[in-house]
């Protein structure tokens, strides 16, 4: 009798099991499962970046992020950079998943100007793939030497502006153009080459106790009230 009733509760929690199995929830946490014990795997792998050896937490993002985009995973993972402590992917990485998405007809680059110039530039252009004819082009903006000049790309120190400008002219322009055209492609992260020529913005620091004061005075009036008696006095001295 005892040995009859065990069985029938391994009926009904296999049972119970195999439908928690069969709803999201449960496909969410079979697949994290499986996840984990493939990320296992490329942790002990020589061939991976050293940001995901012995880091199945690294594992498991990248391999989410390679199953989203339709790549292979230790691809994704050659090509996933850590700058400024966030991740951003290689401009090269970018382009090729866009032409292998197979939604449009392969990035090509129109430039302009005289190379050496601050005019000289460059923009993408591509066309959807339903598009057989060409008759609609997709085009990109233009991305310039002088627009690197004033954005500060050029004036970092290394940068490959100065020793590559043709390259990072296609490199920038396709970024462009896929965020405009298909930015879930990239899932909202920038190229590494963008994050590299990120720069910190000078600033001058406000002291927090003197800020609230200024503050505090507007709000009672105090400060508008000295200013149109310092008013009144420069007036009646220019008088």
């Amino acid at each position: 009798m005892e040995e009859k009733n065990v069985t029938e509760l391994q009926i009904i929690q296999a049972k119970q099991a195999a439908e928690f199995a069969m709803t999201p929830v449960g496909q969410t946490v079979k697949q994290f499962e499986v996840m984990q014990r493939m990320a296992k795997m490329y942790t002990e792998s020589t061939i991976v970046p050293d940001t995901y050896k012995g880091n199945i937490g690294n594992c498991v993002i990248a391999l989410d992020m390679a199953m989203r985009m339709g790549c292979n995973p230790l691809m994704c993972m050659q090509n996933l950079y850590i700058v400024h402590g966030n991740p951003a992917f290689s401009s090269k990485f970018l382009i090729a998943t866009i032409n292998a998405s197979g939604r449009f007809s392969p990035l090509r680059y129109e430039f302009k100007g005289e190379e050496g110039t601050l005019e000289y530039g460059c923009r993408c252009i591509a066309y959807e793939s339903s598009d057989k004819e060409h008759k609609e082009p997709l085009h990109g903006d233009w991305i310039t030497i002088g627009m690197a000049d004033k954005e500060g790309w050029i004036k970092k120190n290394g940068s490959k502006w100065q020793s590559m400008p043709s390259q990072m002219l296609r490199y920038r322009a396709a970024a462009f153009w896929q965020r405009v055209y298909c930015p879930e492609i990239s899932m909202g992260l920038i190229t590494k080459e963008e994050a590299d020529d990120i720069q910190d913005v000078e600033y001058t620091e406000i002291p927090t106790k003197d800020k609230l004061a200024e503050i505090a005075a507007r709000a009672a009036g105090v400060v508008d009230a000295k200013s149109e008696e310092n008013n009144e006095i420069q007036s009646k001295q220019s008088v």
